[in-house]
């Protein structure tokens, strides 16, 4: 079996933005390397609910990046994602 290739389309670099660059560090990466960062924050500051494990709760850093709120779950997390990186091909 030929051995699988990685999609280019996820290995594009993208510049987080001023709010996502204090949770993940203001270098380009992709957005998988973006997503696995912010888990790494959640984990290393304790923020996924105790109760409801698909819920985040908000520190001051995550609370910008959460648009305010105070907890979101961690789908809606993925969508704030493409609300803090650079999407135009031509900066990233």
């Amino acid at each position: 079996a030929a051995k699988r290739q990685p999609n280019a389309a996820f290995m594009k670099p993208h510049q987080p933005d001023e709010i996502l660059a204090k949770i993940v560090g203001n270098k380009a990466i992709p957005r998988t390397e973006i997503v696995k960062k912010l888990w790494a924050y959640i984990k290393k500051h304790n923020l996924q609910d105790k109760e409801k494990k698909t819920m985040i709760n908000a520190d001051e850093a995550m609370k910008a990046f959460f648009d305010g709120k105070d907890q979101i779950s961690m789908f809606q997390m993925t969508k704030q994602v493409s609300l803090h990186i650079d999407v135009d091909t031509k900066k990233a």
